[in-house]
């Protein structure tokens, strides 16, 4: 390929656009994703982003921004989980799945019911290629607010996912920590809604930090790694869609797929030197 082919997919509006979005969304889902991977909640991202559908399809039905309806939804969700969790026998992880697959189910029969001009395609999947000036907006305001909150309020964060109790005994606000994290998830999945859709938006908030967990030992680098291979995935993804005439989402996903099997298979040869290396020392010292 010449130097033109290579740059052609910036010369076009529409890509440009798409190439906004994946800098401004990786920036939340990147950071999100490490607070994600860390406290155990892969599944409770998973059941926010199916939930949201119902309040997409309500806030059409009342003529309100369809961004207010998904919010909404997501932080029912978030709640029903949490009641539900604390005051049943059933599990957090059993009680999410039933949560999210039914207000899923719910938004279909809805969505089915009703006569309207957006394609349920791109609620599940993303129109990467299709965002617009307010797609944009939006998802800027969003990033910048969580974005800045997860950096701001990191350190507590942390000890919040790691030991609640102790996070506690400390005096940190820890119904704050909480609600305001599955609210920072809420937001998140709103802003990757034109961009990844509602089923790959989980790709996006769980993969860059399982990535990162797998190459750094500190934290502090895993919330760095990740916004830099979800931002390079984004837009590598974008990039090879273009040429490869595939939808942009789920390249991004493939993308970060093999990053991930690639760091897991480095993760695992770098534990099977380190244990032989110390075999071998304490056989040196045995003998």
């Amino acid at each position: 390929m010449d130097l033109d082919t290579l740059l052609l997919p910036f010369k076009f509006p529409f890509m440009q656009n798409a190439f906004l979005i994946c800098i401004i969304v990786s920036v939340p889902t990147a950071l999100l994703s490490c607070f994600l991977v860390m406290k155990g909640w892969a599944l409770m991202g998973d059941a926010v982003s199916h939930a949201i559908l119902p309040g997409i399809v309500l806030a059409y039905i009342f003529g309100i921004p369809l961004l207010i309806g998904a919010f909404a939804a997501g932080m029912i969700c978030a709640l029903a989980t949490g009641y539900l969790a604390g005051n049943s026998r059933v599990k957090q992880d059993t009680v999410m799945g039933v949560v999210f697959s039914g207000m899923f189910g719910l938004g279909i029969v809805l969505y089915v019911s009703i006569e309207t001009n957006a394609h349920l395609d791109h609620i599940l999947f993303g129109n990467m290629l299709g965002v617009g000036t307010g797609d944009l907006l939006t998802a800027g305001i969003i990033a910048l607010i969580v974005g800045g909150a997860l950096v701001l309020k990191w350190k507590d964060l942390v000890l919040h996912s790691f030991d609640a109790a102790q996070a506690r005994a400390s005096g940190l606000p820890v119904n704050l920590l909480h609600y305001g994290l599955l609210a920072a998830l809420s937001l998140t999945i709103v802003a990757t809604l034109s961009a990844a859709g509602l089923i790959l938006a989980i790709g996006l908030l769980i993969a860059p930090g399982a990535i990162a967990f797998l190459l750094v030992r500190t934290f502090g680098r895993m919330l760095w790694v990740s916004v830099l291979v979800c931002m390079v995935s984004m837009l590598a993804g974008t990039y090879a869609s273009f040429f490869l005439d595939s939808a942009p989402a789920p390249t991004i996903i493939l993308i970060l797929t093999g990053i991930f099997i690639v760091a897991f298979i480095r993760r695992m040869v770098l534990t099977r030197q380190t244990s032989m290396q110390r075999m071998e020392a304490e056989d040196q010292a045995v003998g």
